[in-house]
């Protein structure tokens, strides 16, 4: 598939240099702090899609793992949107030095603001935490991995069930299977 303009297919860049800046990470966020080198997850869809951005522009999504709920400093206000931006734009111009100049427009995410707009309980994008005790045969949890529930023809799917988060249809595909197996 052709790229608009570049000489490689970004398709999705994933920043998580070393298990240490990982661990440190996760433990600042368990202070209610906001790490310094946070994991990030870059998709940039236009370079695949001229109509999501202008020509010459593209436009990034940037999803960010261990980034608290609730800070320590106080509440996620205007200047704490801005502090977790520019933890964001230093990280990526560990690579791309400059990025903070090229950007034009950004609207900054915190779990707070993903839980009120989407809806989803603690701002988890994967409905709930992708810890190790919640992943494979335990997603959503140990006993209901297989797409049914606890209530007689009631299924579940989506980003709490296995393979997790992201839209990719897997989770619904494999309820449905379930599904047609008991017709």
């Amino acid at each position: 598939m052709a790229t608009r303009g570049l000489d490689f297919n970004p398709g999705s860049i994933t920043l998580a240099e070393n298990l240490e800046e990982l661990q440190s990470n996760f433990e600042a966020v368990e202070r209610g702090e906001m790490g310094e080198r946070p994991y990030m997850w870059i998709v940039t869809p236009s370079a695949f899609d001229s109509t999501v951005s202008p020509p010459v522009f593209h436009t990034m999504n940037i999803m960010g793992g261990h980034v608290p709920y609730h800070l320590k400093s106080g509440p996620w206000d205007d200047a704490a949107h801005e502090k977790l931006f520019d933890i964001i734009a230093t990280q990526i111009e560990r690579y791309a030095p400059g990025f903070r100049n090229e950007v034009l427009h950004k609207q900054v995410l915190a779990p707070p603001d993903i839980e009120a707009i989407f809806n989803l309980p603690g701002g988890h994008v994967h409905q709930g935490e992708l810890t190790i005790d919640q992943t494979f045969f335990r997603r959503p949890i140990a006993h209901y991995a297989d797409y049914r529930s606890p209530i007689a023809g009631l299924y579940q799917c989506g980003a709490s069930t296995h393979p997790g988060g992201g839209v990719t249809g897997v989770p619904g595909h494999n309820a449905a299977r379930v599904i047609l197996s008991e017709l």
